[in-house]
């Protein structure tokens, strides 16, 4: 114990410098990453930006890492030589991180989404949170966070749903048999049209797409700005069955024929007269 309070009162003056530096030199680091962010908003994308302030803030830091070993007396280049020796078992143990930091360099370069973008990642969907080096962070549309690796990314098909500005919503209609065809057509151009979060341009795609097991099939597909995605869901689904109803057109639940083979006798039917007259 009296030799630690020896070397402290000994090297003094050396702890003082050092937590000067420390005190005054952690602040600048945030300051001048801040600086660089704020500086760079403008010219660079979302994560070219997030990535500018962590190069700083990890470059600054280790120049701050030196100047502290420099002036308490500490040699580097043992530690780097052992460090370089410890990196060569470790590179081997940490393949797999390599490769997520080349997938994530590529991704960076290849800009395939952004920062606020909407992915569907298999059954993932969610908001780019952050783009990183060796992950893709996620928030999900029930607010969970997600952490993807780069290798994922590059190795499996994603989609970028908010990448262009508008997009198509496709939906499925089936209606009875006994329907007219032209008057269906007419119904669904008409809701596309009056409907506020559709747009004018493109037009509406209205397509028979032919016979079904139970029903005409009809596909209207609608565009509209990405922002406005929900509100066009929850709008269009219920206007369409509104108008139906309005108009007297069946949507039609699924039919079955049972049939027995030709050599059996038919189902027996037997109607009944009601009694209640």
């Amino acid at each position: 114990m009296s030799f630690i309070f020896e070397w402290i009162s000994a090297n003094l003056n050396t702890i003082v410098r050092v937590a000067v530096m420390a005190a005054a030199g952690l602040p600048a680091i945030g300051i001048a990453a801040k600086l660089a962010v704020k500086s760079g908003g403008k010219q660079l994308t979302p994560q070219g930006t997030m990535l500018l302030g962590k190069s700083v803030r990890y470059g600054l830091g280790a120049i701050l890492t030196v100047m502290i070993f420099s002036e308490l007396g500490i040699k580097l280049t043992p530690i780097l030589g052992a460090a370089g020796i410890a990196g060569v078992a470790i590179g081997f143990a940490a393949q797999t991180s390599l490769s997520n930091l080349i997938s994530g360099i590529f991704l960076i370069a290849e800009k395939p989404f952004h920062v606020g973008d909407a992915l569907q990642i298999g059954d993932t969907m969610g908001i780019v949170h952050s783009i990183d080096l060796l992950s893709l962070k996620l928030r999900t549309f029930d607010n969970r966070f997600i952490r993807i690796p780069n290798e994922n990314l590059i190795k499996n098909q994603f989609t970028n749903v908010t990448r262009f500005p508008i997009r198509r919503f496709d939906i499925d209609v089936g209606v009875a048999y006994k329907e007219d065809i032209d008057h269906v057509i007419r119904v669904l151009a008409d809701i596309a049209d009056k409907n506020p979060f559709c747009l004018d341009e493109p037009a509406p795609l209205i397509l028979f797409k032919g016979f079904g097991d139970s029903a005409l099939d009809f596909l209207l597909g609608v565009w509209f700005e990405k922002s406005d995605m929900l509100n066009l869901r929850n709008t269009i689904m219920k206007e369409i069955k509104r108008r139906f109803d309005e108009e007297g057109i069946e949507i039609p639940f699924p039919h079955r024929t049972l049939y027995t083979g030709a050599i059996t006798d038919p189902f027996p039917i037997r109607l009944v007269k009601d009694s209640k007259d």
